[in-house]
């Protein structure tokens, strides 16, 4: 549960970390070593029961009768292609074993699969293996993550940025598999942690590959079949040219990292043009189901034809307002900033992509989205945005920043809005689905023309746009008498943007059941009606007086203590891999207080403790009920309290923590003067 940090909680954390650092270093040396020994004991093992399966079955009385009798090469050909499944069995695992074990050697395997069999059902049995050892690797790659990377890749001498930013880097795995001495467990470890799809990765890994089980298979084939002065010379020949290769290693791995610094691929996040097909198809499919979902859509369009380049301004009160901007916008193929969380999610970031959307580092500094909104509105297109950068908490207007502003100003385009309504009563930020009966109204107008934008003073511009994009959903619904909401679970979630019992004052004992509230302490509270009011009797009218009254408390606790903090133990998720938008990073300790936002923990294995003074931390976002979370540079920092209803209160001790940080702030800049 979230609490109030204390000095003792600080210094008993910090004091500890240092206490064990020696010692969790020397517990890992020996753990390290302890499990170095059991994979060799467990590796140990599975050779031993692979042996004993390949000479079961008479198989034994067959390999003798190999050194007892005298066999011409025809005759010995015959004679191992007796050792029948369990043979085919045992080359496949041996193969599929030196893969995932990167220790073991890959040629004694082949050259025994080319004696034992003929080349074509030797070479098979090896890709089996390889295939099955590769898939393992991919599938460990992505529960395991950098850890894994960071053990089995350190002996390449290889910058895996540098490759993942490459456009060749397909060709460099490939390069890699006719390197010496570079285990295939360690190429394909490298491989896996490039982000790629697995059809693509299982196809360069095995293409890789599949040379060099060749050349040993082909080698052991050789030996049983042709004169023995050929195979030693071949042996010979391929040992010296390893050798050489070996020696110039580190000069082909620079070499590997130079090339692949020059030949830089696209940015992945650069701006995409508009497939319209797409775009349509997903238009078309969330508007049907909008339609099954009981969600009426009127739109207005006061502005007539949009004139090119443009940017176009919308409110945020629900997840999918761009469907809603876009049944205004479709036909001009316009650009909509997203948040850079849902590019992580792999097929989330294509379809994005693939519609003209790129990312944005919500409330930090974010180079690469500044150079692509620029880049659109150089091309003559429209640019989207929801300059409020976050979901409405309780269905009216959140502020903008004041580098949105300056952005719009130095754009100098013209500047339209589409005003949403009703899209948060529709599916609020901590409901759970939409409401039938539910009508969303969209209205296009313009707001400015390029030549307003340039001769406007900024504060001007500001007020224009906050006029213009200011809503309340409930005012709205006051206007429109015969709107209900048609939903048996209409208070579920609320409990996850109200923190406080009105009655008791304590926190977090807010529980939701259909459409009552209710808290574990006092019992039942109130109801919530189809017009999403609450029980005329009841100390608040709707969520949004309830919410204000807490938030005000909140308020006045800060102002009274001097060393305010909010801390809770959480867990830290980072950049997701593959169709996962986050993943586990590490457990720690969150403290926001007046000088920022501390997390003392772990991350990725190593103890760390990150700091972002209050002056950067603009707004911590925060998922209803899940975390709350902020923007490191391209980097997103996800944090999972251990009791989840208080994220909420993150997000309003930020912005009261933020905001009076910027007031004392001017106040000193005005005395100074």
């Amino acid at each position: 549960m979230s609490q109030k940090a204390t000095d003792y909680d600080g210094f008993r954390f910090s004091e500890m970390g240092k206490q064990e650092g020696g010692e969790h270093a020397a517990m890992s040396v020996k753990q390290y070593a302890k499990q170095k020994i059991l994979i060799v004991f467990g590796v140990a093992i599975i050779l031993t029961l692979l042996m004993l399966l390949a000479l079961s079955g008479g198989n034994l009385a067959l390999l003798k009768s190999l050194f007892i009798k005298d066999l011409s090469n025809e005759q010995m050909k015959e004679l191992l292609s007796g050792f029948g499944w369990r043979g085919y069995v045992v080359i496949a695992a041996l193969s599929m074993l030196q893969v995932v074990c990167t220790f073991l050697p890959a040629e004694p395997v082949q050259v025994l699969a080319g004696v034992t069999f003929p080349f074509a059902i030797g070479l098979m049995c090896c890709m089996v293996g390889v295939l099955l050892g590769n898939t393992l690797i991919y599938m460990l790659q992505k529960t395991f993550g950098d850890q894994l990377r960071r053990f089995f890749v350190k002996k390449l001498n290889l910058d895996p940025e540098k490759i993942a930013r490459s456009s060749k880097a397909t060709l460099i795995i490939f390069i890699l598999y006719f390197l010496p001495a570079i285990p295939y467990g360690m190429i394909c470890f490298l491989a896996a942690s490039l982000g790629m799809s697995y059809r693509r990765y299982i196809t360069v890994t095995m293409l890789g590959a599949l040379p060099s089980v060749c050349i040993g298979v082909g080698l052991g084939h050789m030996a049983i079949m042709s004169d023995w002065i050929v195979t030693v010379c071949v042996f010979s020949l391929l040992l010296v040219l390893i050798g050489v290769m070996f020696r110039k290693r580190d000069t082909l791995f620079a070499k590997l990292n130079g090339y692949a610094d020059r030949h830089k691929a696209m940015p992945a996040n650069r701006v995409r043009p508009v497939n319209g097909f797409i775009m349509g198809v997903l238009y078309y499919v969330i508007r049907a189901y909008l339609f099954l979902c009981g969600v009426r859509l009127k739109t207005t369009n006061k502005a007539g034809a949009l004139q090119e380049p443009s940017l176009v301004l919308c409110n945020h009160g629900s997840f999918i307002d761009f469907i809603y901007a876009a049944a205004l916008l479709r036909r001009y193929k316009p650009h909509f900033i997203v948040a850079r969380l849902y590019f992580y999610h792999r097929v989330l970031g294509w379809l994005l992509r693939r519609v003209g959307a790129f990312p944005k580092s919500m409330f930090a500094m974010d180079v690469e989205n500044a150079k692509n909104c620029l880049s659109v509105l150089k091309s003559n297109e429209i640019l989207a945005m929801m300059p409020e950068a976050r979901l409405s908490t309780t269905g009216r207007f959140e502020d903008i920043q004041d580098s949105t502003y300056s952005f719009i100003k130095k754009a100098g385009v013209n500047v339209y809005t589409i005003k949403i309504c009703g899209d948060y009563l529709a599916d609020p930020k901590w409901g759970k689905g939409f409401r039938r009966g539910s009508l969303v109204e969209a209205e296009l107008d313009l707001l400015f023309t390029a030549q307003q934008v340039k001769a406007l003073p900024l504060e001007q511009l500001q007020r224009a746009v906050e006029e213009r994009l200011t809503y309340n959903e409930f005012e709205w619904l006051q206007q429109r008498p015969a709107v209900r909401y048609r939903c048996k679970k209409i208070a579920q979630g609320l409990e996850n943007i109200l923190t406080t019992c009105p009655i008791c004052g304590r926190k977090y004992t807010i529980v939701t059941k259909k459409d009552q509230v209710l808290c574990e302490h006092c019992g039942y509270l109130t109801s919530v009606n189809d017009r999403y009011g609450f029980d005329a009797e009841f100390r608040f009218s709707d969520l949004t007086q309830w919410y204000d009254w807490q938030k005000l408390l909140l308020e006045q606790e800060i102002a009274e203590q001097a060393d305010y903090a909010l801390s809770s133990e959480v867990e830290l998720r980072l950049r997701g891999n593959g169709n996962a938008l986050t993943r586990h990073s590490g457990v720690g300790v969150c403290t926001l207080n007046r000088d920022g936002l501390t997390y003392v923990g772990t991350k990725d294995g190593e103890t760390v403790e990150l700091h972002y003074s209050m002056h950067k931390i603009y707004r911590l976002l925060f998922g209803a009920g899940v975390n709350f979370e902020l923007y490191d540079g391209t980097e997103i920092l996800f944090f999972v309290p251990k009791e989840k209803r208080s994220a909420v209160e993150w997000y309003m001790a930020s912005v009261i923590l933020h905001d009076t940080a910027e007031q004392a702030a001017q106040k000193e800049g005005l005395v100074s003067v």
